[in-house]
């Protein structure tokens, strides 16, 4: 019986650290709105929703590491292992009941948790030799909701702020965006993308202004509201789901925000959920595309290289076999003569091989006069 695989660890450090950072945030976050802000979901619900996530990426992680033939994920690190383990599941669970809502059936939000937390082990992607998840969990787990359920939204927007006043419903957003730039710009260093999304959200609310008319200011007033805020620091930043370098960062934000104008403009309703699937299903496939490429390319340099390796052996063949051919017309070189024969009638040029006697001057071979 072979030995099982230890478990290689989920997440680095920095990773784990944001990661830790975000399931305080939205804990507190969630204590505040049960009890202060005005959260409408049951105060039941969080719980159901974090049995179930926890539940879910438990069982997965076991049916996983059997297939891999590898140890639990949660196994060996003691209690911190386990919490550490499902921090990604605490959160996700946590932001699909806080921003869905699905009136009385709760076995809507489960399913949305379940879908969101599986969909981890479904819709994955080779990145770098190992295969990593690439649609944003929470987010696809509302979108689901939204798409099978019409008569499902998300939490409606004085959800965070309906018993506030007096300038404190701006108090809110405000450390929203404090902690989570923080956040992002320390650990998670997603800021190239949270300006790329936030600049092109601007433009494409100035572009639809212009060519539909459309109330350019309620556009922009649309960045004051505390969802789009923890959407731009807690959601589309996801470490796990989102590019790392510069560029990548700035396309993923970029094109959420391209592909948000568009579905605004063709009136489709909770276009911030749809556009973030969208992005990274055709991040997705570029990563999917990127790797048959990759590998084809080095399938195509191994065929080359034995293609070289096999002409350059051949050559070597060819001038081996140049180095010991005689002259044109020479006849058979013999062994060069020493001190007790005669020097031969032929002699080979210097350094030659014994050459073979051509057809046509066996006769004259036969005359050779031989050493006795």
């Amino acid at each position: 019986m072979s030995a099982t695989k230890t478990a290689v660890p989920r997440h680095n450090p920095k990773v784990t650290t944001a990661l830790r950072r975000f399931a305080i945030s939205i804990s507190v976050l969630n204590i505040f709105g049960y009890t202060v802000l005005g959260f409408e979901q049951p105060w039941t619900w969080p719980f159901i929703a974090l049995a179930t996530g926890y539940s879910v990426e438990i069982v997965l992680e076991i049916l996983g590491a059997r297939s891999e033939g590898r140890a639990p994920r949660f196994l060996g690190g003691g209690p911190k292992g386990v919490m550490e383990f499902l921090f990604p599941a605490h959160i996700t669970a946590l932001a699909v009941n806080m921003l869905s809502y699905v009136n009385d059936l709760v076995w809507v939000m489960v399913f949305g948790v379940i879908v969101a937390v599986g969909t981890k082990w479904v819709l994955r992607a080779p990145v770098k030799g190992r295969m990593r998840h690439f649609m944003n969990p929470s987010n696809f787990g509302i979108a689901v909701i939204l798409l099978l359920f019409p008569w499902a939204s998300i939490a409606p927007p004085y959800h965070f702020t309906e018993y506030l006043d007096g300038g404190f419903d701006w108090l809110v957003p405000a450390i929203i965006i404090s902690l989570g730039t923080m956040l992002n710009a320390k650990l998670t260093e997603r800021m190239w993308l949270i300006l790329a999304w936030v600049g092109g959200f601007a433009l494409q609310a100035v572009i639809r202004g212009l060519l539909f008319d459309t109330s350019i200011p309620a556009g922009l007033a649309m960045m004051t509201g505390v969802a789009f805020v923890l959407f731009t620091n807690y959601m589309i930043t996801d470490p796990g789901t989102t590019p790392s370098s510069k560029w990548g960062q700035i396309a993923f934000g970029g094109g959420v925000a391209a592909l948000y104008g568009v579905l605004t403009a063709m009136s489709i309703a909770y276009g911030l959920f749809f556009a973030t699937a969208l992005v990274c299903a055709i991040r997705g496939a570029f990563l999917w595309t990127a790797d048959v490429v990759s590998k084809k390319r080095a399938e195509e340099a191994l065929a080359l290289a034995a293609v070289t390796q096999s002409i350059a052996q051949a050559d070597a063949a060819l001038a081996d076999a140049a180095a010991c051919a005689c002259p044109e017309g020479a006849c058979a070189c013999p062994v060069p003569a020493t001190a007790e024969t005669e020097t031969p009638a032929c002699a080979c040029p210097e350094g030659a091989c014994a050459c073979p006697a051509p057809a046509a001057s066996e006769a004259q071979t036969k005359k050779m006069p031989v050493a006795a």
